[in-house]
């Protein structure tokens, strides 16, 4: 029978708390994303049981509820006409949602905001790289440390261009931060992407090869208040808060200067000024105390992975996933371009590779048990999209909200992560987890295989043994 839409919104207004208690509404590919003024006025059980809602969660402020493709369209045009609000794009709704924030979920959302239109690069940088990696373990002969299934000639223009590609993404990765934090400050992109070239400008000493001029003293160290104060002349490869807190400042300037600065000197003034006023501010000053924030952040997690039997490695596991529900996962491919930069691999992507197909393997438990045509109609593709990576729909719209498979995912991701420890699992880069994750670690192939069996086992049998379906009152 076919879905009644007008019904299926009418339904989902009166569980939300009626027309009053909507702030704003908006809808992507599946999902009808509500910002609502009283969360207690809201009766999940109702929601979930709406007419076509194939599940909820809140996320981001948000309360999404999932309908599919195609059908979540005209529940929106329904739910817009009889709510009586105006249509808004995810970015208003994510603004409203923001609005309703602390300041910590705001500095969360704000790198979010940052990253997530600069991740497909990165993915596919961290994708190819770990193909080439692949190809070339596979090409390099027994003798050298490969596997010399086949004989690979890394000297052609084929192999080279697909070098540059590979290291593109991450080798201008603070001219793709520049770019991405001036639109969401609110300034000129393009201003934005100069300051990242100027902070890894060819003239400083390559912030990779900065051990390497230490050790050989070629180091260059500047004056800037002689005898007081004197800053390394090193590049920021790799570093991700100096770029930000640089375009931050970059922004508040030019904001400014196009108010006071006259209409005809404007166009090259406020661009030079705003640039180089953070320039200065940010190499002289910012840059050097952020790099060290960096490094002791860098320093405490190294430390974690360093605690005797795996117990920081379990620890991370354990947290995870409750990060991922309160946005700090939004930080973690800041500490994977940090270990990268600092060891050349990132120790980071593997634990949160173990915690994804964890709660994948709990999910699909879930999706297994069930007896709920519904229910299992969601856990079986959640379960599936965070073997490839994706853990937001599993996690909010079956594990956390059943409690026990999400515990069981935890103690999945715990014990994948204690795999990690065992065989000191690391990845070549960043932006590729669960199944395809291997490619990043395809010097340890069959150990992250055991990881992955590990992480989803235990969490699978867990969910399997501990769920139970709700029974209706």
């Amino acid at each position: 029978m076919a879905l009644d839409h007008k019904q299926a919104a009418e339904e989902i207004l009166k569980a939300v708390g009626g027309k009053e208690n909507i702030v704003s509404a908006a809808h992507c590919a599946t999902r009808l994303r509500l910002v609502i003024a009283d969360d207690s006025k809201v009766d999940k059980d109702a929601v979930d049981n709406a007419t076509g809602a194939k599940g909820n969660f809140s996320a981001s402020g948000q309360l999404q509820v999932i309908y599919g493709t195609g059908t979540v369209d005209k529940v929106y045009d329904e739910f817009v006409k009889i709510a009586g609000v105006e249509a808004a794009t995810k970015d208003e709704v994510k603004q409203a949602a923001a609005a309703k924030g602390n300041a910590f979920q705001r500095a969360i959302k704000v790198l979010a905001d940052v990253f997530v239109p600069i991740i497909p690069a990165i993915v596919a940088s961290g994708m190819l790289m770990g193909i080439m990696g692949a190809l070339s373990f596979m090409g390099t002969p027994v003798a050298d440390g490969g596997a010399g299934f086949f004989a690979l000639d890394q000297t052609t223009v084929w192999w080279r261009i697909a070098a540059l590609i590979n290291a593109c993404a991450l080798a201008n990765l603070q001219i793709l931060l520049g770019f991405s934090a001036a639109k969401v400050f609110g300034g000129n992109p393009y201003l934005g992407a100069s300051l990242g070239a100027l902070l890894i400008s060819g003239d400083f000493i390559n912030a990779y090869s900065a051990s390497a001029a230490i050790a050989d003293g070629s180091m260059i160290t500047l004056p800037v208040i002689p005898g007081v104060y004197s800053i390394d002349w090193i590049g920021y490869q790799g570093h991700v808060i100096p770029i930000l807190v640089g375009v931050w400042i970059l922004c508040f300037f030019e904001k400014r200067l196009h108010k006071i600065v006259p209409e005809m000197l404007d166009l090259f003034l406020t661009p030079l000024l705003s640039v180089s006023l953070a320039a200065y501010i940010t190499i002289l000053f910012i840059g050097p105390v952020f790099v060290w924030l960096e490094n002791s952040i860098l320093s405490v997690l190294m430390f974690l992975l360093t605690v005797p039997l795996g117990l920081g490695y379990i620890a991370i596991g354990l947290i995870y996933s409750p990060s991922v529900v309160t946005g700090l996962h939004q930080m973690y491919t800041a500490i994977d371009v940090s270990m990268l930069a600092q060891y050349g691999v990132t120790y980071w992507l593997p634990i949160a590779s173990a915690a994804n197909i964890a709660q994948g393997g709990a999910c699909l438990a879930v999706a297994l048990k069930t007896k709920s045509d519904k229910t299992k109609a969601l856990a079986v593709p959640a379960g599936i999209s965070c073997l490839l990576g994706i853990t937001e729909p599993a996690i909010f719209g079956v594990n956390l909200p059943n409690l026990k498979p999400f515990a069981c995912g935890m103690a999945g991701s715990a014990c994948g992560a204690l795999m990690c420890f065992i065989f000191h699992l690391a990845a070549s880069g960043t932006g590729v987890t669960g199944i395809f994750g291997i490619l990043l670690c395809i010097a340890q192939p069959v150990q992250y295989a055991i990881m992955f069996a590990v992480a989803f086992g235990v969490a699978f049998g867990l969910s399997m043994v501990l769920y139970k379906d709700k029974v209706a009152e």
